[in-house]
């Protein structure tokens, strides 16, 4: 398969894209620089890592500084692997959600210097609404072809060396993270809360990503594959996929029903399946994405 030359590429950013890694990149600097940062709570990754490093370091060493020198780097050195498109995407997120947090911290009228200026400093309020901020930013990111934090970058560059997966990597990372961060500051208050905000934002990142109505694949082993597969046609209007294969013990022929709904139609779906057929074997298994329609055909 012929590979796309940069030209091709770079023909195929979209100006809608661009404009969703605006929104996401504003967004994300509002959940850390109103809600995170004026509590010294720490977003995961190189974001939190920029986050403790402005804190630590001279006054005149910004957030926004950290955030490019952290990010940048990995995001260019990964083009191999990611493509252009990713790379573009990624470092146009990342600029703005630098550019934003400066202007937020340093222009704008708004005081975040010891406090949020909407919740205050209750820290859970901090948060939960950082995270939750923050991951519509990076779901954003990630749901129009970049990413907002380059050690999602670092993870697939070493993870696969290290004989682990991405996302074991990232979740050490984030762990080791909050280890230093509870060692310097000498209290893990602070960390355990941001443990909060990063569950908060993981959680919010697959809604914008995969959607509030995730898909669900069933695989239906029947006897009876005629009388389910046309009641469930007539009930979903979905297409079915048959799958024909051999029992192992019986040695029989037989049909497995694939089948997608959503995940509100799970009871339904198999309240038709055991009116038919009660001893019909079934799984059902999350689908992460899907692509084309599985609708039936009208009749002419």
């Amino acid at each position: 398969m012929k590979k796309r030359g940069k030209k091709e590429e770079l023909r195929a950013l979209k100006p809608i894209n661009f404009f969703a890694l605006l929104l996401a990149g504003i967004i994300n600097s509002i959940g850390v620089t109103i809600f995170m940062a004026p509590v010294h709570l720490y977003d995961s990754g190189f974001s939190g890592t920029a986050m403790l490093l402005w804190q630590i370091t001279p006054e005149y060493l910004s957030l926004s500084f950290f955030l490019l020198v952290l990010n940048i780097p990995f995001f260019i050195y990964g083009y191999r692997k990611q493509g252009l498109l990713f790379t573009v995407y990624s470092v146009f997120a990342v600029t703005v959600y630098s550019v934003s947090s400066y202007l937020i911290t340093y222009v704008f009228p708004v005081d975040v210097s010891t406090a949020s200026p909407i919740a205050g400093t209750d820290l859970l309020l901090c948060a939960v609404f950082g995270g939750l901020i923050s991951g519509v930013g990076s779901g954003l990111t990630i749901r129009f072809g970049g990413a907002i934090d380059g050690v999602e970058v670092m993870a697939v560059i070493f993870a696969k060396k290290l004989g682990i997966t991405v996302g074991h990597f990232v979740m050490i990372y984030n762990v080791a993270l909050y280890l230093v961060v509870g060692i310097v500051l000498d209290s893990f208050i602070l960390p355990l809360y941001s443990v909060l905000t990063y569950a908060a934002a993981l959680k919010t990142v697959d809604y914008i990503v995969d959607g509030l109505d995730k898909a669900k694949s069933a695989m239906i082993i029947t006897t009876k594959e005629e009388e389910i597969s046309e009641e469930l046609s007539e009930a979903f209007g979905h297409g079915i996929t048959h799958i024909h294969s051999t029992g192992y013990y019986a040695g029989k022929e037989q049909t497995i029903i694939y089948f997608v709904v959503n995940r509100f139609q799970v009871a339904k779906m198999k309240n038709i399946v055991s009116a038919i057929d009660p001893k019909a074997f079934v799984t059902i298994s999350e689908v992460s994405d899907v692509m084309g329609s599985s609708l039936k055909r009208s009749e002419a």
